[in-house]
């Protein structure tokens, strides 16, 4: 399935019907006065959160969802038939936002957490309801108020514990693949990830999850690479994993200078996300030789280890995995104790 986490939508809750003008006809009620009863509300529009939707592609079809109207009122003080509402099921982490105005509505943050996005318009009013002492006779109803009518933005933002960051072919969908249930796509090529991935890693009978979103490069908050569209995906994340290849310093790429490219493109999306507690994560320390590991991760850990943790692992030999793992449990236990 198509990953799609922004969506545009038209809601129109239904209109009330109408009040009308009726009198009572019996036969042995001759001034049995007015019967006209009230119109009916029209449907409203909600949206509830549903831990088994993933995606807004639902959103990306069908563009418009429209409630349908209340009925008119009857005779013999007969009510209209109220019309049915709505239910929008959306992802765990949506976030809705008025599209004229920009101005956030809601978030859905837990499973079944329902928000009104249009109200159904209220039935008019039957002649019954204008009779008084000196006006036995009232030719006189209400029509139903008109139901309201929204355009909205939906955004998705995955809710994950723990958030991966890096540039292409670092081994984020490797590592996240040795450690959770996530299964996503890996390949020896640039952007293997084209969608965000989310798995859950089970550990002493608790567990905790982890994102993987696409790789950054320097300029990716212009638009170079797959941009940083998915960085919205990492705003909820409670830690940052920064995975970086060791295996570049074979090519005496400057692995400070591309921290320091990543960090900034962080910054230039967002301040916030750019404070989140960040860990340094040497992958891939299974392709260099020992001579290799003391030549530069001795001087490169030097370097960070008064600003960030650092691990050294091999996602795909798994070493250090185990290590990192209980590190990430034992920080967010404190995070919630």
């Amino acid at each position: 399935m198509k990953f799609i986490d922004e969506a545009k939508i038209q809601v129109i809750a239904g209109d009330g019907g109408n009040g009308i003008i009726s009198f009572c006809r019996e036969k042995y009620r001759p001034f049995g006065g007015p019967s006209g009863g009230d119109g009916g509300k029209g449907g409203s529009i909600w949206a509830i959160a549903d831990r088994n939707v993933n995606t807004l592609i639902e959103y990306s079809f069908s563009r418009q969802k429209k409630a349908k109207n209340g009925e008119n009122g009857r005779s013999n003080a007969c009510h209209g038939k109220n019309a049915k509402d709505i239910f929008l099921r959306m992802p765990i982490g949506t976030l809705i936002i008025n599209y004229k105005t920009g101005k956030n509505i809601a978030e859905l943050v837990r499973d079944k957490q329902t928000i009104l996005l249009a109200n159904g318009g209220k039935g008019g009013k039957g002649n019954i309801h204008f009779k008084s002492s000196i006006n036995r006779v009232p030719y006189k109803k209400s029509n139903g108020v008109k139901g309201e009518h929204k355009e909205l933005k939906l955004e998705l933002k995955i809710l994950a514990d723990v958030g991966l960051l890096g540039r292409p072919n670092s081994g984020k969908s490797t590592f996240i693949s040795a450690v959770s249930n996530a299964r996503p796509k890996i390949g020896n090529y640039p952007f293997t990830t084209l969608n965000p991935n989310l798995g859950v890693v089970n550990i002493n009978y608790n567990n905790f999850t982890i994102a993987d979103i696409p790789g950054l490069i320097k300029g990716s908050s212009y638009g170079a690479g797959l941009g940083i569209q998915f960085l919205r995906h990492l705003q909820r994340t409670k830690l940052l994993l920064h995975i970086i290849d060791v295996s570049l310093f074979k090519n005496k790429i400057n692995l400070i200078q591309e921290i320091n490219e990543i960090t900034q493109e962080l910054k230039n999306y967002n301040v916030s996300l750019f404070k989140k507690p960040r860990w340094i994560i040497l992958n891939k320390i299974d392709i260099l030789s020992e001579k290799e590991k003391i030549k530069y991760l001795e001087n490169f850990v030097d370097y960070f280890k008064s600003k960030n943790k650092i691990f050294k692992i091999s996602a795909l030999t798994h070493t250090g995995c185990s290590e990192l793992i209980f590190e990430i449990f034992n920080y967010l236990s404190k995070l919630t104790s």
